[in-house]
This record gives C-alpha cells, sequence and structure tokens, in this order.
C-alpha cells in the first residue's frame, strides 16, 4: 500500500495532477493508519490483553487527602473508559469518612480494556495544596491501583470455588452521603476463607445479579493468586505491589507548586494536568506498552 501510494503521488507530480496527488495522500494515510493498528494489535499480544478488566483503586497513606485523591483517580478512570466507548460501572464503593473514597471497583467492558489499563497499575501520587488543611499546605496523598482480566464465566478457567469455602454477607447497597440505593438487601460480599480474599458488589437492584458479577470478582482474584504461585515472583500482570507510600509511585501528578504529570517507568511528562485527570491517558498507555515491547 505504501509502495502504491508513493508510485501514484510520483505520477501525480510528474502530470501536475492534483486529483492523483490527493488520493496518493488518502492511500499513504490509509497504510499509515493500518500501520498503527498492527503495531497496537502487537503491544497487546498479551494472553488476556483482549478481554474487559476489573479496576480497582485504594487510597493509602495520606488521609482525607488520599481518600480524595482515590475518589479523583476513580472518576479519572471513568473519564476515560467513556472516551474510549467501553462500558463502566461502579462494582463496589467504600465512602471515606470526610470525603472521598477509601476504595472502589470498576467493571470496564470492551475488547482490550484490559491490555490498555494494565499499564496503570500500581502506585499514584498526587502533590497539591490541600483542600482539607486551614493553613493551605502542601499534602502528598497516594493511591494504589490494580487491574485484572475480566475473566467472566468461562468454562476454560481451571478454577474452582467450593461453596464451603465462602462466607456470604449480604447488605443494603448505600450511595453518596450514605443513602439507600435500595430498601434491600441486594447488595453482596463474598469472603474466600482459604486466602482472604473479598470482594462485593452492590451495582445492581438485584441480589442474585450482583451475587454473579462478585463470583466473577472473585474468580479473577483467584486466578491472580494461581499466577503467582505458578511463576513464583511478581509478574507483568500485577505489576509491582510496592507499598502505597513515597518512593513507590508510578506517576506523580504534580498541581502545585507547578504543572505537571510524571510517568516515572518512560519518563513521559505532560504540562496539562487537568486533560490527565479528565481522562486523557492514552499517550501514557501507549509510552509503557511500546517500552513493554
Amino acid at each position: 500500500m505504501f509502495d502504491d501510494g508513493r508510485e501514484l503521488y510520483d505520477l501525480g507530480r510528474e502530470e501536475s495532477d492534483p486529483d492523483s496527488i490527493r488520493e496518493a495522500w488518502a492511500n499513504l494515510e490509509r497504510a499509515d493508519e493500518l500501520l498503527g493498528k498492527l503495531e497496537f494489535r502487537r503491544m497487546l499480544g498479551g494472553a488476556h490483553d483482549q478481554d474487559s478488566a476489573l479496576l480497582s483503586i485504594n487510597a493509602g497513606a495520606g488521609g482525607v487527602d488520599s481518600q480524595d485523591w482515590a475518589e479523583m483517580l476513580l472518576r479519572m478512570y471513568q473519564r476515560w473508559g467513556e472516551r474510549h466507548g467501553f462500558g463502566v460501572s461502579v462494582l463496589d464503593i467504600q465512602e471515606g469518612e470526610q470525603a472521598g473514597i477509601r476504595g472502589a471497583d470498576l467493571s470496564i467492558e470492551g475488547e482490550y480494556a484490559y491490555g490498555w489499563l494494565r499499564s496503570e497499575i500500581g502506585v499514584h501520587r498526587l502533590v497539591r495544596i490541600s483542600p482539607f488543611d486551614s493553613q493551605a499546605r502542601r499534602q502528598t496523598s497516594f493511591a494504589s491501583v490494580m487491574v485484572l482480566p475480566d475473566l467472566g464465566e468461562s468454562d476454560d478457567l481451571d478454577i474452582e470455588v467450593n461453596p464451603a469455602d465462602l462466607r456470604i454477607d449480604k447488605y443494603r447497597a448505600s450511595g453518596a452521603g450514605g443513602q439507600h440505593v435500595n430498601k434491600t438487601e441486594s447488595a453482596v460480599r463474598l469472603t474466600h476463607a482459604p486466602t482472604g480474599i473479598v470482594v462485593a458488589c452492590q451495582l445492581e437492584r438485584s441480589q442474585h445479579k450482583n451475587m454473579a458479577t462478585a463470583m466473577r470478582m472473585l474468580k479473577a482474584r483467584l486466578w491472580e493468586v494461581e499466577q503467582q504461585k505458578r511463576e513464583k515472583e511478581i509478574t507483568a500482570l500485577e505489576g509491582d505491589k510496592k507499598s502505597i507510600e513515597w518512593g513507590s509511585q508510578i506517576r506523580s501528578y504534580v498541581i502545585h507548586p507547578y504543572q505537571q504529570v510524571n510517568d516515572h517507568r518512560t519518563e513521559l511528562k505532560q504540562s496539562n494536568v487537568s486533560a490527565v485527570l479528565d481522562g486523557e491517558l492514552d499517550s501514557f498507555m501507549e509510552a509503557f506498552l511500546l517500552m513493554q515491547g
């Protein structure tokens, strides 16, 4: 396609034919787009890259500021998913006592959602003037992001959950400010006794649907445990599970004293922090995926 476009362009120039030149440019642009798609598929060639994703956010060191930061990250990934046309659902959320959230679980449904989002695994650091400090001091906050492939209910998975190993808690789903979304106990929390894994879902009004989603979340977590056992080391899937504190971040978002988002793995920097927090993350994700090869 590149050769055809170049030949047509040369011919158009020789004959001073603007229509041929325009057609040649169109061919070259299509070829460039095709190459971009092929490169994208090469970057996202992992076993589960084409799957949907389950994304978890947890506030770390920094108190109420970190809980507020976790909520900002929640919105950032929601906006990113919406920009890509993915289905985004909040499966579970733990509200902070004063502001923000202690944690949240998201489902991001769409082709290659996991392949994109695995680049976000790690600790994210925010530096700003704290809106919660009466003396307006600068505050550093941390939150961690974990991403797993949504393995659905595939029969191919060699993951069995013994009902006897599960503790099932049912409770009322609550929204922001503690307001009840449903008067019935539709929310479900599962605790897997052998591993201590806890998952919860309060997305649907139907307890049955929440139970099915919670089982999907649990199987994804158990699949992760199995990967760890097989590989016996930190894998590319999990990323670096460091403590959520100073020196462990993969990316810093600085709002004060200057404006910059800095990815510490790829060294990519951007000054438009607001755009990044509004979901414009593709350049960071692409840089990481290219670095991974």
